[in-house]
C-alpha cells in the first residue's frame, strides 16, 4: 500500500502539547500508542528533524506524519477463549495452554494463539512478521504459560531489545524424571540442530549457540524432581535440550525424554498411570519480569499451574 503523508502546522492555542498527544487530538484516526509508535519509527518528523514522544510542541512547527497502512495479516482470526493477564495500549501478556502452538506453520494454519489474538485485537506488531503479528517469544506447542505480545512495532522492538539483552526474566516450573543431590545448579552448554534428525535441537559444537539455563530443586520425589528453572538464553527447546543433556527429561517430553521406562519402574501404580495419561509437557512458563516499553515501569507477572500439572504435584506429595 502507499505511504500517506499528513502536514500539520502547530497552532498557538496548542503550543506546550506533548507530540504524542498532539498527533491524536489532530488526527482522530491515530491512538496515542499508534502515535509513539510512529514517532519512535522516524514517520514523524518536526521541522524536517526526528522528535521524541516527549517534545512539547511549539507555535510554527510544521510537523510531517507518513503513515503507510499496515500490512493485512497473513492469518485468519478466529473466536479462540484467552487467557488475558494483562493488556494496555502497547501490549498483552497472554497465559497460553498447553496444546495450542503460538503461531501458524506447515500443517497448522488454524487453531493457534496468533489466530485468537487476531481475533482479540487486530491492531498488533507486525515488526516479527505479517505471519507472526505481535510475537516476540514462543513457548512449545505442549508447554503452558505466559507470553508478552506487542501491539505496536516500537513496544516489539524494545522488548524485543530486552529480551536479546536477558533482562526479561522467565521463570518456569518443571517435573523432571531423576532425583538430585544439589539443591541447584547451571547448564551452560551450547544448542543447534541435532546432527541426526534435523527435526530436533540437541547439545552440541557444532552450528550452535552458547545457552545457559539456571535451576534449583524445589522438592525431589521418588525418581521425579520439582524444579524452578530461570532461562538466561531463550534457545529453541531449551530446558528440554538442557534438562534431558543432563539425564532429568522433563515428565511427558516424548521428544526428548526417550527412556522413561527406568525411572518409571521406581513409582507407584498409580503415578506411573498419571504419567502415562498425560497430555503436556509438565513445564510451565509460571513468571515474567520486564521493564514496560513506554512507561519504563517494571512489571512482573506470575500464571498458577495448569490443573494437569497441579494434579499430579499433589498426587506426588501424597504418594511421597
Amino acid at each position: 500500500m502507499s505511504e500517506q503523508e499528513q502536514v500539520l502546522y502547530v497552532m498557538a492555542e496548542d503550543a506546550g502539547m506533548r507530540l504524542d498527544q498532539y498527533l491524536p487530538s489532530c488526527l482522530s484516526h491515530l491512538s496515542r500508542a499508534r502515535a509513539q509508535d510512529l514517532i519512535l519509527s522516524g514517520c514523524v518528523l518536526v521541522n524536517k528533524h526526528p522528535a521524541k514522544p516527549s517534545h512539547k510542541v511549539r507555535e510554527g512547527e510544521i510537523i510531517t506524519v507518513s503513515i503507510k497502512p499496515p500490512e493485512p495479516p497473513a492469518v485468519q482470526a478466529e473466536r479462540i477463549p484467552l487467557d488475558i493477564v494483562f493488556e494496555d495500549a502497547h501490549l498483552i501478556i497472554v497465559n497460553k495452554p498447553a496444546g495450542m502452538i503460538v503461531h501458524p506453520a506447515a500443517g497448522a494454519k488454524s487453531g493457534t494463539l496468533v489466530n485468537a489474538l487476531m481475533a482479540h485485537s487486530p491492531f498488533l506488531s507486525r515488526a516479527g512478521g505479517a505471519d507472526r503479528p505481535g510475537i516476540i517469544h514462543r513457548l512449545d506447542k505442549n508447554t503452558s504459560g505466559l507470553l508478552i505480545v506487542a501491539k505496536t512495532d516500537a513496544a516489539h522492538r524494545l522488548l524485543a531489545k530486552q529480551i536479546g539483552a536477558r533482562e526479561i526474566k522467565r521463570q518456569y516450573r518443571a517435573l523432571v524424571y531423576g532425583e538430585f543431590s544439589e539443591s541447584s545448579g547451571t547448564i551452560d552448554a551450547p544448542i543447534g540442530r541435532s546432527p541426526s534428525d534435523r527435526k530436533r535441537m540437541a547439545v552440541t559444537g557444532t552450528a550452535s549457540r552458547h545457552a545457559l539455563t539456571h535451576f534449583a530443586v524445589i522438592e525431589n520425589f521418588t525418581a521425579l524432581s520439582h524444579l524452578r528453572i530461570i532461562l538466561a538464553t531463550g534457545r529453541t527447546h531449551q530446558i528440554r535440550v538442557h534438562m534431558a543433556y543432563i539425564g532429568h527429561p522433563v515428565v511427558g517430553d516424548a521428544a526428548y525424554g526417550t527412556r522413561p521406562k527406568r525411572f518409571l519402574e521406581q513409582m507407584e501404580p498409580n503415578v506411573i498411570d498419571a504419567i502415562t495419561n498425560l497430555r503436556q509437557h509438565m513445564l510451565h512458563a509460571e513468571t515474567l519480569g520486564f521493564q514496560h516499553p513506554v512507561t519504563g515501569e517494571s512489571l512482573e507477572f506470575t500464571a498458577p499451574l495448569p490443573d494437569e500439572f497441579s494434579r499430579l504435584l499433589k498426587l506426588l506429595k501424597a504418594s511421597h
